[in-house]
């Protein structure tokens, strides 16, 4: 199965200083599938993250990541080269606050952001259409900017070195109920468009149902899924 899953976590359990280690029996993410879970909190969120992201090393169990175990990867060089094939929605991702939408996508392309050159606002613009971003507010300081559209950006900042798996980690922690169903629109929209994974870790049911085609529940005490719509164990 390996081969054809984009991410495969098998008996891994992971301790992270929370009331009990991260445990996941088994999950397995298809190329190309759309999967969201629930059942982690924040810390642990950022434990899983950093363990696909192979930032982070499972105590026991194994982390396959586009075929290819976490604990397979030798050196600092192959970490980074590994991290390209993954975009990561987080707000653990900083922006530049005093800097304009724009600019902080810029970022993506090139570090001259003051002023961003006519090239790569081309590229901006463009990023800025894809992930559903008003251009006539591109301008805008970050700072300013309301937690949508601060969370477009984080989106748009994922995609410019063409990921094969997308991560978001409790992506509408943040903003209004009123505009997470068009924010999960535009994330599905994005993810089929590009042929790419993603991953969802998150509690928000309308961001889970409309974003991915399988919402799972984790059981934390057993590292089980449930299927969040079915309510039926998955081993």
């Amino acid at each position: 199965m390996s081969g054809a899953a984009a991410l495969e976590l098998t008996r891994v359990v992971k301790d992270y200083k929370g009331l009990r280690p991260l445990r996941i029996a088994s999950l397995v993410v298809g190329r190309g599938e759309r999967v969201a879970i629930s059942g982690l909190d924040k810390p642990a969120a950022e434990a899983l993250i950093a363990l696909i992201t192979g930032a982070a090393l499972p105590d026991e169990g194994q982390v396959r990541v586009l075929g290819r175990a976490t604990t397979d990867i030798k050196s600092g060089d192959e970490w980074l080269s590994s991290l390209d094939r993954l975009g990561i929605v987080s707000e653990r991702v900083a922006l530049l606050e005093s800097s304009t939408l724009a600019q902080n996508l810029a970022l993506s392309f090139t570090m001259s952001i003051d002023p961003v050159a006519p090239a790569v606002m081309e590229k901006v613009l463009a990023l800025a259409d894809e992930v559903g971003l008003d251009k006539s507010n591109i301008d805008n300081r970050a700072g300013d900017s309301p937690p949508e559209v601060r969370l477009r950006v984080l989106v748009g900042r994922a995609l410019p070195y063409d990921p094969a798996v997308l991560l978001l980690e409790h992506p509408t922690a943040s903003i209004s109920p009123a505009a997470i169903a068009a924010f999960a629109d535009d994330v599905a929209r994005v993810v089929k468009a590009r042929g790419l994974t993603s991953l969802a870790i998150t509690e928000d049911a309308t961001f889970a149902n409309r974003a991915a085609d399988r919402h799972l529940k984790l059981n934390p005490a057993t590292g089980e899924f449930v299927d969040a719509q079915k309510r039926r164990w998955f081993r």
